[in-house]
């Protein structure tokens, strides 16, 4: 089946219009017999394709979320089919300002050259299906690390003589969380439910370390609703944990500040800054590892930066905006 890209998707729009301008390029240097000739004919060129190549890509950005529930060999055809009648509408006002006629040539390089493109973006998408499946097995077998499960049964443990409700309580976080790695996360997931599993980790972590770990959530101008990648919060919060908190002897504290901006949500997460060599090389396999999962799930339309910020160790992640109405390639 084929798989059509999402055209409300930055790196989509870029890969189109540098692969689009490549062919009109290339049909211009195939064509060419006088060197001389050749920045006028790409000009001419240019001035047929890229009006119909920014206007396709308008429309195709509009419907989007239609496309996007649509199955490949009804999209496929349909995304063809618009683009040979934009560049018929085009090449027919040409003509009719130019005093020509139009032709039959470019709307059926329009249509060549959409299926080859679409073809491309098909089997780049098939190419990345194992890298996205040894992402998603990178991120369940190293989300949580051995120590944190041991660790979390003899803090409950610890606590289920004098507060059995509390351990209770503290094994069904347990159980919650474990489910939520073991599922199959290959959708984008309510920013509220990724929200709800990291206060889950955060309450078994305040089992263990009791007040020398606090948490602060800055989180009112969230917006619930939007779809974010599975498992983001839980591996930056359990770094934080780890090389922000446990290592100190003194209380420290998590900030965890998500917001929604102009187009999409910025998320920062900071600990304590330890200065040791191992706070830094700890988080680099953590975070590679996140960044790539991005990449796979929002193209270039999502943004992770880290390092110091006054003293602390911080982490920004930066979403696109995504809705559960609207389908994401």
């Amino acid at each position: 089946m084929s798989v059509i890209p999402d055209f409300r998707n930055q790196g989509v729009w870029l890969r189109l219009l540098l692969a689009a301008n490549g062919l009109m390029l290339a049909v211009a240097l195939a064509g060419n017999r006088s060197l001389a000739r050749l920045p006028a004919e790409i000009a001419e060129l240019a001035a047929l394709v890229e009006p119909v190549l920014l206007l396709s890509l308008a429309l195709l950005f509009l419907l989007a979320p239609w496309l996007q529930r649509q199955p490949g060999w009804r999209a496929f055809p349909f995304i063809v089919l618009l683009s040979v009648l934009v560049m018929t509408g085009m090449d027919t006002l040409f003509a009719w300002l130019l005093g020509g006629t139009a032709g039959w040539r470019a709307p059926l390089s329009a249509g060549l050259g959409t299926a080859l493109l679409l073809g491309w973006f098909n089997l780049r998408a098939r190419a990345q299906e194992p890298a996205l499946a040894e992402a998603r097995l990178a991120a369940l077998t190293a989300r949580i690390r051995p120590h944190f499960f041991f660790n979390s049964l003899n803090a409950v443990l610890g606590v289920m003589r004098e507060d059995p409700r509390r351990a209770e309580l503290a094994l069904e976080e347990l159980g919650e969380l474990f489910r939520a790695l073991m599922r199959d996360n290959r959708e984008l997931m309510p920013l509220s439910d990724e929200i709800a599993l990291a206060r889950k980790y955060l309450d078994i972590e305040k089992l263990r370390l009791g007040e020398r770990l606090q948490v602060r959530w800055e989180i009112d101008d969230c917006p619930p609703d939007t779809l974010a990648l599975p498992l983001l919060l839980q591996p930056l919060l359990e770094n934080a944990v780890y090389h922000g908190i446990e290592p100190a002897l003194e209380t420290g504290e998590i900030r965890v500040h998500i917001s929604a901006t102009r187009s999409g949500v910025h998320i920062e997460i900071d600990n304590p800054l330890l200065p040791t060599k191992e706070h830094r090389n700890g988080n680099r396999m953590a975070l590679d590892n996140l960044r790539e999962r991005l990449m796979l799930f929002y193209d270039l339309e999502a943004r992770l930066e880290c390092g110091e910020k006054a003293g602390r160790y911080c982490v920004c992640v930066d979403l696109p905006l995504r809705r559960p109405d609207r389908g994401v390639a």
